[in-house]
């Protein structure tokens, strides 16, 4: 689920990005615009996915990279 999360604020920050830099909001562009269902729907997403991904702030980093390295010795 981070990785998804990680993936989705990438996604959001890269629009972001464009908006600033040249007025183009790639999303609206693919989906149909700004108030366009899927359009909404990956904006909801990214938004989501960037509360979620405020919880890694917060998260206890030895234990978090404790598990990920007994996943892989298994």
């Amino acid at each position: 689920m981070d990785r998804l999360a990680l993936l989705l604020v990438i996604i959001g920050a890269l629009n972001w990005l464009l908006v600033g830099l040249f007025q183009f909001d790639l999303v609206a562009a693919l989906f149909g615009g700004q108030d366009a269902l899927l359009s909404r729907l990956v904006y909801t997403l990214v938004g989501v996915a960037g509360i979620w991904s405020t919880s890694l702030l917060f998260r206890d980093r030895e234990r978090a990279g404790n598990a990920g390295t007994n996943n892989r010795n298994r």
